[in-house]
């Protein structure tokens, strides 16, 4: 017994050890990218998929935009990091006295600042920089990470430096089934399993070894689809990392011409229920 108290436990690892097994979880995934395929990483993978970002910021039906929305009130002031093109930054800001919108993507910020002015939103201050900033971080009540960190091996630091800029940190991660059609789809592309990226059961660990009491809520995810199986089908390609014209790509495009089926107007390949976790704790800020 007293050697066994003295090996590390995997049940309550230390914050080293959580966040080291992250970091090891990331570049499984990244190497396993790196050996398999056919194209190089864009300067901004974000690029041809950003409009799908920008959202109505008056839009119901969201269940995750409906508990940030539970949780916000009119004097706070809210950190969106990885703000994307807004999805969340601009319906928090028709609630709260300002949004810091940081964000690392070029199209992601301009189809931000798009929605800022089509819906004349004022009270969003845009950061066009990576987290953790260099210099001049905002600080706010509450800091948001929606969907961000499945692939930063460095998430510990990611995480140190959000709970410093507020007294309450909000993540929204996947429950499960990262990028799920391409999941679905990958091992038959690529003749192997793709590897799990840490999601939620994985930051839950995370954050109680870092000291942290999490609240959890669970919500389903919803589907979004595609407008057409051709943009389902482009969606797949640049997620499996595939050359135009190959043997693999023209298989991925057989595979999709026999699967995808249309629901209420949008394309998919797997129609599987997911959800999502909101997750929020008090920071040690």
């Amino acid at each position: 017994m007293a050697r066994a108290s003295l090996e590390a436990d995997p049940l309550r690892p230390t914050p080293a050890a959580a966040a080291e097994a992250w970091a090891a979880r990331v570049r499984a995934g990244r190497e396993q990218v790196a050996r398999l395929r056919q194209i190089e990483e864009p300067a901004d993978f974000y690029g041809p998929m950003a409009s799908r970002f920008g959202q109505d910021p008056r839009r119901r039906g969201d269940a995750a935009l409906e508990v940030l929305r539970s949780m916000a009130s009119p004097a706070q002031s809210w950190l969106d990091i990885g703000a994307g093109g807004g999805r969340y930054a601009l319906p928090l800001a028709l609630q709260v006295a300002r949004v810091h919108a940081v964000e690392p993507s070029p199209s992601m910020v301009a189809v931000l600042r798009r929605g800022l002015a089509e819906h004349g939103i004022q009270n969003v201050e845009v950061h066009a920089s990576p987290w953790p900033m260099d210099s001049g971080a905002p600080a706010g009540d509450v800091a948001l990470l929606a969907h961000v960190g499945y692939d930063i091996e460095g998430f510990g630091r990611f995480l140190d430096a959000a709970e410093q800029a507020a007294g309450r940190c909000v993540t929204i991660m996947r429950a499960a089934g990262a990028g799920r059609a391409s999941h679905v789809l990958w091992p038959e592309i690529h003749g192997e399993p793709r590897v799990a990226y840490p999601m939620l059961p994985e930051l839950l660990v995370l954050l109680v070894a870092r000291g942290a009491t999490p609240a959890v809520t669970l919500v389903d995810r919803g589907n979004w689809g595609y407008d057409s199986p051709e943009q389902l089908f482009e969606a797949i390609r640049r997620m499996l990392w595939l050359r135009p014209g190959s043997e693999k790509d023209r298989r991925l495009e057989r595979l999709v011409k026999e699967r995808a089926t249309q629901r209420e107007g949008a394309w998919e390949v797997d129609w599987s229920p997911m959800q999502d976790g909101v997750v929020t704790w008090a920071t040690r800020s």
